[in-house]
């Protein structure tokens, strides 16, 4: 192996190396001028900013408050605008052609259907609408050169009481374009166990699901969420920190629950520029991404939502090397961590693997050796002093 392959990768190399996304919020990723259009054609007056740009900088400010409760608020705004079959179809176009620009290979893109019912639509024309969103948006990438496979997670509301509806939603659709069921929410007072028929049902069906914990409650939500409820993966899962105590020596020693995660591969979800903005995380060098990549658990990386963290799935993984001096080595080991823990069948994750994101690192590593040569004047030429 060369010594190219351990250079920090340059910005314009992360948004070209395939990537895959499993933690990303439908209504949290809207384009700003999108919201604005929408909002004019529905008649909602409630927006705190017209103009784009200004709206765009209002939804990062609010979602700096490191409160998650506050973060969550913002989500009124978008939501207010994606109430009719055209709105939810177009966000979802969108939403698909974005990732794809940036990168993105695979993704698993959540909503709550409960939460676009206020103009009359059904449960079932909401799922519809963005199925048929996403298709236009994989269409529209293609023609831009550009490969996505996109997944949808149907999302309960944990304060809500139609988990079982939703999941019973979710299984229905579950050949055509939905892939898993996730709860969402204020995590502190609302324990997933509340749902548990939720959970025995889809388990029941062999469905997948993902569920929002360790974020900003502690490990008890982790526990519920895995040994009570038995979720696939975790969403975010940061405050499995929690249960590491790291020596002054440097020496780590895992708790039960954590030694659990770590064995089992339960997937972390991680979304750093999110858990930083809600208080779950210090710094980007404080974040425990760090030190659970070196201990090795199975992690992925993740934007939440797009327009109230101002990022990308690029942005997320700038950061991250800037920070942890990460190579494109690693960059594929949290790609290929992902694809792994996708919802969709072995066969085409694994193809995913092998024929999209091991290619597509192997070209990028390879770069080095397509350097234009640099020419230099023979010897005794005239530009030669003599």
């Amino acid at each position: 192996m060369t010594s190219e392959t351990t250079t920090l990768p340059t910005s314009e190399q992360i948004r070209h190396a395939p990537k895959v996304l499993l933690h990303d919020h439908l209504d949290g990723g809207l384009r700003p001028a999108t919201i604005v259009e929408l909002a004019r054609e529905n008649g909602y007056e409630g927006l705190p900013e017209t103009d784009p740009e200004k709206l765009g900088v209002w939804f990062r400010e609010a979602s700096d408050s490191g409160s998650l409760e506050r973060y969550l608020e913002t989500f009124a705004h978008t939501c207010a605008v994606m109430q009719t079959r055209d709105a939810l179809a177009r966000v979802a176009a969108e939403c698909a052609e974005d990732l794809a620009a940036d990168g993105v290979v695979y993704a698993e893109v959540r909503y709550a259907p409960e939460q676009h019912l206020e103009q009359g639509l059904t449960l079932e024309e909401v799922v519809e609408a963005v199925n048929e969103g996403f298709r236009e948006g994989e269409r529209r990438a293609r023609e831009n050169g550009h490969r996505i496979r996109v997944g949808a997670l149907l999302t309960a509301m944990r304060h809500a009481a139609r988990a079982l509806e939703i999941a019973e939603l979710a299984n229905r659709y579950r050949d055509t374009g939905v892939v898993g069921f996730d709860i969402a929410g204020a995590e502190a007072g609302y324990p997933p166990t509340r749902h548990l028929d939720a959970f025995e049902y889809l388990k029941r069906e062999n469905n997948h699901f993902t569920i929002h914990a360790g974020e900003a409650f502690g490990l008890p939500s982790i526990w519920q969420a895995l040994q009570w409820c038995g979720a696939d993966r975790l969403g975010h899962g940061v405050r499995i920190i929690d249960d590491i105590e790291v020596a002054d020596d440097g020496s780590v020693k895992l708790g039960r629950l954590a030694s659990y995660v770590r064995d089992k591969r339960i997937p972390l979800e991680m979304c750093p520029t999110s858990n930083l903005q809600t208080g779950a995380a210090p710094s980007y060098a404080e974040h425990p991404i760090g030190l659970l990549r070196r201990l090795q658990f199975r992690l992925t990386v993740n934007t939440d939502n797009r327009l109230m963290s101002h990022t990308s799935m690029s942005e997320e993984f700038d950061h991250l090397v800037k920070t942890f001096r990460y190579t494109l080595d690693d960059m594929q080991w949290f790609t290929v961590n992902a694809m792994k823990s996708a919802f969709i069948p072995f066969d085409e994750r694994l193809a995913m693997i092998n024929d999209v994101i091991k290619p597509g690192y192997a070209e990028l590593r390879a770069e080095w050796l397509f350097r234009p040569a640099v020419t230099t004047p023979p010897a005794n030429s005239a530009s030669d002093p003599a």
